[in-house]
């Protein structure tokens, strides 16, 4: 089935939307997340505020726009690096997914306090910004679940415990590095490097029996 192509009114108007959300994050990158303000936004891209209206009515329309992109762009990073491994070891593939996430937060520290810390106050993302967020939370629970199934985790590793537990030290990990060391690379990261040792702490207390 043939995918209809977008004319050019169409390109133009997804082109600037793009623009607007680059300029966007650029300014919350240098003002701060919870800085951003449509007026600068509008004078960075030499267009008046009435006019970026027509594609964003409002400030928290950009960070929900921006938060779907984000989690879009994480959860790609998740899957891409579990498709590129050379391992079928379900606790392997684990940590390897678990990795290339942290690494992409680390990489994209912006879009990770929109996405993972509450640094708006009022901003809840919509259902459908939210969508892809939820894939990859699914996808966790799955890659456990698979732990589960292979006899390498406890049932209790893919329950809503494990789930929270799980999420709980890696963020733990990352807020720290981010918060302590925001500019050292994730290999070279004091908290960051101890993101295997957390993960097989939590392996351990989980452990199957195979």
């Amino acid at each position: 089935m043939s995918t209809a192509v977008p004319d050019r009114r169409t390109r133009r108007r997804q082109a600037t939307i793009a623009e607007i959300l680059d300029v966007a994050l650029e300014l919350m990158s240098s003002e701060g997340v919870a800085a951003l303000s449509l007026s600068a936004v509008a004078r960075r891209l030499g267009m008046q505020p009435p006019s970026l209206y027509q594609y964003f009515p409002s400030k928290m329309a950009i960070y929900d726009a921006l938060f779907q992109r984000g989690a879009e762009l994480f959860l790609a990073a998740q899957q891409d690096a579990i498709a590129a491994a050379t391992t079928d070891d379900v606790v392997e593939l684990h940590l390897i997914g678990t990795t290339a996430f942290a690494r992409w937060s680390m990489r994209n520290p912006i879009y990770s306090q929109l996405l993972f810390w509450r640094t708006i106050p009022g901003f809840e993302p919509s259902p459908e910004a939210f969508a892809p967020a939820q894939q990859a939370l699914a996808e966790v629970r799955a890659q456990l679940q698979a732990g589960v199934d292979a006899g390498r985790l406890h049932p209790d590793a893919a329950s809503e415990e494990g789930l929270a537990v799980f999420t709980s030290i890696t963020s733990g990990v990352l807020s720290q590095q981010m918060a302590n060391e925001p500019d050292v690379p994730f290999e070279e990261g004091r908290f960051s490097q101890l993101l295997p040792v957390v993960l097989e702490m939590f392996y351990e207390h989980y452990r199957g029996t195979k």
